[in-house]
């Protein structure tokens, strides 16, 4: 009995006194948490690049071969997904930062995969790579291998959503393309029908960031809230955009500012190349 009133007593020792890493987290952070032992840094980019250099106990994950599935470029299927984060060294206790390159949106995909599968503590980086004083945090091409864990998924269906629920959520939600605008208005496409999914609005993920030279810089959320300040409150919010990264840009923030938010999975290359399914090109208003 006291055995399990000891163990009883340090889960919420622990519990109580975990670290919380912020949804988008400063360079100083990082600096201060650096050597915590549940703490997992994810690289995002091409394995090309990180062998190149990386922050020291970095794992990469690259983006574009491990955080997508099939011509659609849907969610991998769980299984594949759950191995990836085990062999990252993540399980439910692990504090996750998560970076890239220059477009921090390949970051916000693995964020909000994150999120989709249980995950509560994780945040992307608030620069990209190399974008802080070489001295701030230590650089390496030495390739870390993570311990083993085994990481337990607990799917939130709340944070996405399918065709199906998009078309019959017309009049229930709000529906945000996080295209750019000419793709929302029919100009361009990477799908065989132009336009966007009716009554969308179009709020690009390029809205959170600001990218000079080489350099990207996500927005404070005071600066944040002011790009979505006309969106209301009162109704769920799906995101999508080409493949699901910038609306996973869209997801982090406005979660973060109190709204409901999902990601329609299949996004633009699902619908724009669906024949039947309803387009529209005019501009919609919050």
């Amino acid at each position: 009995m006291k055995h399990i009133l000891f163990l009883s007593m340090l889960f919420f020792t622990n519990f109580l006194f975990a670290t919380e890493v912020p949804d988008i987290v400063p360079v100083s952070w990082l600096q201060k948490h650096y050597n915590d032992p549940s703490l997992v840094i994810i690289d995002v980019r091409d394995n090309k690049d990180f062998k190149k250099d990386h922050l020291q106990k970095a794992v990469n994950v690259p983006a574009m071969t491990q955080l997508f599935y099939g011509k659609n470029m849907l969610i991998p299927p769980l299984s594949t997904l759950k191995e990836i984060f085990s062999k990252a060294g993540i399980d439910n206790n692990s504090e996750i930062i998560v970076y890239g390159g220059k477009n921090p949106i390949w970051a916000a995909r693995f964020y909000w995969i994150a999120k989709v599968l249980g995950v509560q503590n994780i945040g992307l980086l608030q620069v990209n790579y190399g974008n802080w004083n070489k001295a701030s945090l230590p650089i390496t091409t030495e390739i870390y291998k993570a311990p083993y864990k085994d990481f337990g998924p607990k799917i939130n269906n709340d944070y996405i959503k399918t065709q199906l629920d998009v078309l019959t959520s017309f009049h229930d939600a709000y529906i945000i393309d996080g295209r750019p605008f000419l793709f929302y208005i029919g100009k361009k496409s990477h799908a065989k029908r132009y336009g966007h999914i009716p009554h969308a609005l179009n709020f690009p993920g390029s809205l959170t960031y600001n990218t000079k030279d080489s350099k990207t810089t996500i927005k404070d959320f005071k600066t944040l809230k002011k790009i979505y300040a006309n969106l209301p409150k009162d109704k769920p919010i799906i995101l999508y955009c080409e493949d699901g990264a910038d609306a996973a840009m869209n997801f982090l923030v406005l979660r973060k500012l109190g709204y409901k938010v999902s990601v329609y999975d299949g996004s633009w290359l699902e619908w724009g190349n669906h024949p039947n399914l309803p387009i529209e090109t005019k501009i919609n208003r919050p």
